[in-house]
């Protein structure tokens, strides 16, 4: 579900990596809610161990009841490698390609019906999430923190998971503002936009 990237975007499929999961913690409830399992995160790795398994099984509530009769072995796998919202400081990977949540907006487990998920654009807890290491995005309001210039730099923001202006010397640079503007309502005048607000277009890689 689209929150924090807009439908412009422009990407070489070579630019994306995939293999990490988001950390446990950051996941979101579901798709109606924001948070740091949003699609659109500034990311960077928490996780990689190379001496692990690529995949990790274990016990987990999210399976619900697992001590039926006749159930000898149930747990979920999640892959070892990890990422989690980067902040000012770290060295960004990228931004997410998709949400990851726990349940639909009835509550019913996406794990339990895959096909939702995908239709969703949702991973579920454990799963990889794509993550876009360089490319151009337009960005919603709902992953920049401060003020973005055209023709400036950006870099991780002190809050965790978006962006920040820069001036070109910043040595976290790691793109450039290519536009802004401000969503509202439709030429109209009938229907809001959902996607209200600042928003910016930018030029970024993180390789």
């Amino acid at each position: 579900m689209a929150k924090r990237l807009l439908p412009y975007q422009k990407e070489n499929p070579y630019d994306i990596i995939v293999g990490y999961a988001l950390d446990d913690s950051f996941i979101n409830n579901n798709p109606s809610v924001t948070g740091f399992g949003d699609e659109g995160v500034l990311v960077t790795v928490s996780a990689a161990n190379l001496d692990l398994d690529p995949v990790s099984f274990s016990a987990d509530s999210y399976l619900g009841k697992t001590s039926y009769n006749g159930v000898g072995w149930n747990q979920r796998p999640s892959l070892t490698r990890k990422i989690k919202p980067a902040v000012s400081g770290d060295i960004p990977l990228g931004f997410t390609k998709m949400e990851t949540a726990l349940y639909d907006e009835n509550g019913e487990y996406f794990s339990r019906y895959k096909q939702k998920a995908i239709e969703c654009n949702v991973a579920i807890k454990g799963q990889d999430v794509p993550i876009l290491t360089k490319g151009e995005l337009d960005l919603s309001v709902l992953a920049i923190d401060g003020t973005l210039t055209v023709g400036q730099g950006i870099k991780p923001s002190t809050t965790s998971g978006k962006v920040t202006g820069c001036t070109f010397s910043d040595n976290q640079r790691f793109g450039v503002v290519l536009g802004t503007g401000s969503r509202g309502t439709s030429n109209r005048g009938t229907y809001a936009d959902g996607w209200s607000g600042f928003h910016a277009i930018v030029k970024f890689d993180c390789k």
